[in-house]
């Protein structure tokens, strides 16, 4: 189930009834594919629209959105390999920043990333994105 901020919620509600309507054509007793694909242009509108004039704190908001991507799904979706690197030896790492070596497009190249973590095990692992707050040096 998707999660919708606040500001969203228009958005949501006539999401929900083109799959209303979606179900209802499934069952096949009505053809509501003309009145689906006026909502689908009503709801992509009303998206464009939206995000067109979002207020600061609303563009925080979306920033940290709980499902908005992490950096491991960037890195599963255009890297063709990844291979992570940690520590210097000498101190920590920073669960927070995950970084390595990844080929994209035959071009071989450094990813550096931030990660919150997705679930509470991660989150945790990750200190919840902030970081070990220790500095080398």
């Amino acid at each position: 189930m998707q999660t919708y901020l606040e500001f969203e919620k228009p958005i949501a509600e006539l999401e929900t009834r083109v799959s209303e309507l979606r179900d209802t054509a499934q069952s096949g007793e009505l053809d509501l594919d003309a009145e689906i694909g006026k909502l689908e242009a009503k709801s992509a509108k009303l998206l464009r629209d939206t995000y067109a004039k979002l207020t600061p704190w609303q563009k925080a908001q979306v920033a940290r959105h709980p499902e908005r991507p992490h950096f491991k799904d960037y890195v599963a979706g255009l890297a063709e390999d990844f291979l992570p690197l940690a520590g210097d030896r000498a101190f920590a790492d920073d669960p927070a920043i995950l970084g390595g070596l990844a080929t994209i497009g035959g071009h071989r190249l450094m990813l550096i990333g931030h990660e919150k973590g997705d679930d509470t095990a991660s989150r945790l692992k990750h200190n919840f994105g902030r970081g070990t707050g220790r500095q080398s040096g």
